[in-house]
């Protein structure tokens, strides 16, 4: 290696560090300031964006330095320990015995302690071993969620969306007379003022500053898996909300029990109960366009065989998607074993964006600046109007045996 290229690492490194201790020793001072007067003096402000601007400089040197480390000669080489018998063959000591021992007796020594930190761009068999890093993140499974696309939305500037729900229709329309000999018949409709509240989900999570500021992927990672985060719950909200407090009153919640209208099946199934609970939808005047299960309600289902063995639904060697009596199918792990929901998604309920999912970075949350931690929050504003409840049928896929 150089020794201007190592000597320039020694002396950013040290100059780094030096840094970094004063700007220790301002932020213990920033933080009595704080308790003190609630704000930093002017002096302490400047002292500390003068250290801060010299440190990134700092740092971009050292990464620099360490790059032409690592790129020494070839421009690409894998950087490697000098083994100890390198050092040997190639130092002075050994060049000049040599060839006196090959006809004479004699010792000679060879500093080999820098064999252990030295380093070179020859890539053999050095000590220690450099790790291998595999690239990327290993992400832990997300569960897929597709409640959201079942429904129609639209954006709301609201905390609170107000509307006239239908809640009966009496038809009396009949036949009359050209002249009738009493009033002609009085059909009634009654309505009901509703309100739906605009729900705020959200979480955060910290962070080191240094880590957001060194590594782009790892930042882009953490935003992403926040996003699924509030998604997720979301999904659980839009279905199953309780409707108390800050919740949201999901679907499920407001749906119409089960309830055959008087169709006789013979050993019914889930598919049977499925069918007839279309039917209770469409007799409420919606037509059904969507089903919610369970995966592994919806797998038995898939599973279905006939006599002969074969599957009435799911195609081994092809890719199906999910549908069911025409309906596609949202398997989702929001509902519970057993249990199904299906209804008009897009006529009988309505989902509202106010905000859209947002990631935020911030350093002023409570001692975040005097520990070079950030706070990361993700949040959105959502709200759902459901305009029919009889529009949606839910209920369990086989009867207790209690």
């Amino acid at each position: 290696m150089p020794v201007n290229v190592e000597n320039e690492y020694k002396e950013v490194k040290a100059s780094l560090e030096k840094v970094s201790d004063q700007l220790k020793a301002h932020a213990e001072n920033a933080e009595k300031e704080i308790k003190a007067h609630a704000k930093l003096s002017e002096e302490t402000k400047a002292a500390v964006d003068k250290l801060l601007t010299e440190q990134g400089e700092l740092r971009a040197r050292l990464q620099a330095a360490e790059q032409q480390i690592v790129n020494l000669d070839s421009g690409n080489s894998v950087v490697a320990p000098v083994t100890m018998g390198h050092r040997v063959v190639e130092s002075d000591e050994f060049k000049a015995n040599a060839a006196r021992l090959v006809s004479a007796k004699g010792s000679f020594s060879v500093p080999v302690q820098a064999a252990v930190t030295s380093t070179t761009a020859d890539s053999s068999g050095g000590y220690p071993v450099e790790p291998m890093r595999v690239p990327g993140i290993v992400s832990l499974g997300e569960q897929r969620l597709t409640i959201r696309d079942l429904l129609n939305w639209g954006p709301t500037q609201s905390n609170s969306i107000e509307f006239v729900r239908e809640t009966g229709f009496s038809n009396n329309a009949d036949v009359v007379s050209e002249n009738p000999s009493s009033s002609k018949p009085e059909s009634d409709i009654t309505f009901e003022p509703t309100a739906a509240p605009v729900a705020t989900i959200a979480h955060w999570i910290s962070a080191s500053k240094q880590v957001l500021s060194d590594a782009g992927m790892l930042q882009a990672h953490i935003d992403g898996r926040l996003r699924y985060g509030l998604k997720l719950k979301e999904e659980r909200q839009l279905l199953k909300g309780s409707g108390v407090g800050l919740n949201i009153d999901g679907i499920y919640t407001q749906a119409t029990d089960y309830s055959n209208p008087g169709v006789t099946v013979a050993n019914e199934t889930f598919i049977d109960r499925l069918r007839i609970a279309m039917l209770q939808v469409q007799l409420a005047e919606y037509p059904a366009d969507g089903i919610v299960l369970n995966p592994i309600d919806w797998a038995q289902i898939e599973l279905t065989k006939d006599s002969q063995q074969r599957y009435i639904f799911a195609n081994p060697q092809q890719l199906v998607g999910p549908v069911l009596w025409g309906l596609p199918v949202v398997a989702t792990q929001s509902m519970d074993q057993n249990e199904f929901l299906t209804g008009s998604f897009r006529l009988g309920a309505q989902g509202w964006d106010r905000e859209d999912a947002t990631v935020t970075v911030s350093t002023e949350d409570r001692d975040n600046f005097v520990k070079n931690m950030v706070t990361i929050l993700c949040e959105e504003r959502v709200g759902l109007t459901v305009y029919r409840p009889e529009a949606f049928v839910k209920g369990a896929l086989t009867e207790s045996s209690n």
